[in-house]
């Protein structure tokens, strides 16, 4: 690759920050991009180096890296990040802390890029085949696409390792071996060591090939991504949930690909077909008075009102009790549920002295609230405001002492009404 080309697949673009390993391909990269720097004072360079503690020969990577970047004169940010144990598995998961830790650091007008390269491509390709994935997931990486308020750039997507190597050996580069690529019981190595280069000996441009095929498949989705868009407008209302009803007169494909791309407006990982028809028949098709839920990766599809919801999981806080000492500071909720706070200007009234103040998250009995004739249960009021199931155990309730006064943003009750007063507010996290 020339410099004009490596000009020309980050264009328009002259910030970026570059996802540096210090291995072959991000070395590589950073060259060239250093290279076209040069020559071209307008281009600003910055490297991200992630320090995942996952090698004992970590600190040395890290430094490593700084010592190379002081040479060619690019700012280096290290970021240290800490695996969650999400049941992803560890290349999953670092990858997921890798791609948090760029999308906090990206500076306005600056594009991310990264090494990914010919045979990545492959490899991605073929763990996509082997998950049984369909057009979208067989369509492997972009050369561009959307991330973080910008745009991820993948410059050498065309290009193969050896490729890459030679111009590594040509201009005397070094860079560092992760022991680890040479541990098989990655999916990833184990394709890499093992597979791929059996079929490169026997077909020479296999992965040019795999190459072209992702393309077709990433074609075909992007056409049906254009014939589906305007009808899957008509079933997602303003507040994102999707309209159940139209899908139940359309063939199993044709609802299959409009789910996925309700999903993927809410920035989804994309379901299994197993996982698509369970979200079909235990949530869509459920009983009319059960209240179904499927969850997927933290979050959760649920059924209201004819309608399909994506839902961040929260766990119940039914049993939670918190005394609130000092009610003109905000009150943070646990679960990272948000704070409550009284606010100036309202008809809640403020705790007379000696009450005590807490936020509770269920009463019994009937409730005389403002606006409505006679007594209710929470559940009927909860039905008859249309609050959804999922946020009726979350919902902050203020009690002064053991009388509730307020559901935040809901209800007042009659013993909580005052013609001049605060308002109880609920900041969601």
């Amino acid at each position: 690759m020339t410099l004009p080309a490596i000009a020309q697949a980050v264009s328009p673009y002259r910030q970026l920050l570059v996802g540096f390993s210090g291995g072959l391909d991000s070395t590589v990269l950073l060259h060239r991009l250093k290279l076209w720097r040069d020559r071209d004072p307008g281009v600003q360079l910055r490297a991200i180096h992630i320090h995942h503690g996952l090698s004992r020969h970590a600190e040395d990577w890290v430094a490593h890296c700084e010592a190379l970047c002081e040479a060619w004169a690019i700012p280096l940010i290290v970021e240290r990040v800490t695996l969650a144990d999400e049941g992803l598995g560890i290349e999953a998961q670092a990858r997921k802390a890798r791609y948090t830790a760029f999308a906090g650091v990206l500076l306005p007008g600056e594009a991310l890029v990264t090494a990914q390269h010919l045979d990545d491509q492959c490899e991605t390709f073929l763990l996509a085949l082997k998950r049984g994935s369909g057009p979208a997931g067989l369509s492997a990486m972009p050369a561009r696409s959307d991330f973080a308020g910008t745009q991820l750039l993948r410059p050498l997507l065309g290009e193969t390792r050896a490729s890459l190597e030679a111009w590594a050996r040509e201009h005397q580069l070094s860079w560092i071996e992760d022991e680890s690529n040479q541990d098989d019981s990655y999916d990833r190595n184990f394709l890499r060591l093992r597979v791929l280069p059996l079929l490169s000996e026997r077909w020479p441009h296999f992965a040019d090939a795999t190459a072209r095929s992702a393309m077709l498949c990433a074609e075909q989705e992007s056409l049906l991504d254009e014939l589906l868009s305007e009808e899957l407008s008509d079933l997602i209302s303003e507040d994102g949930a999707l309209a159940i009803a139209p899908l139940e007169a359309i063939s199993p494909a044709h609802r299959a690909a409009l789910l996925r791309r309700w999903l993927a407006t809410h920035h989804a990982a994309m379901p299994s077909r197993a996982m698509l028809s369970r979200i079909w028949d235990e949530v869509a098709q459920a009983r009319e008075d059960s209240s179904p839920c499927v969850h997927l990766s933290g979050y959760e599809v649920r059924r209201y009102k004819g309608k399909l919801w994506w839902v961040k999981y929260s766990p119940s806080l039914t049993d939670v009790v918190l005394h609130w000492t000092s009610p003109e500071a905000p009150l943070i909720l646990p679960q990272d549920a948000g704070s409550v706070s009284l606010m100036p200007t309202g008809h809640v009234r403020l705790p007379k002295p000696g009450e005590s103040v807490s936020v509770r998250f269920k009463v019994g009995g009937l409730l005389h609230i403002v606006g409505r004739n006679g007594g209710r249960k929470l559940k009927k009021i909860w039905q008859e405001y249309n609050v959804p199931p999922w946020l009726r155990d979350t919902t902050p309730l203020l009690f002064y002492g053991e009388t509730l006064i307020a559901a935040a943003g809901v209800f007042i009750t009659e013993e909580g009404w005052t013609e001049e007063g605060a308002s109880f507010e609920w900041r969601k996290a």
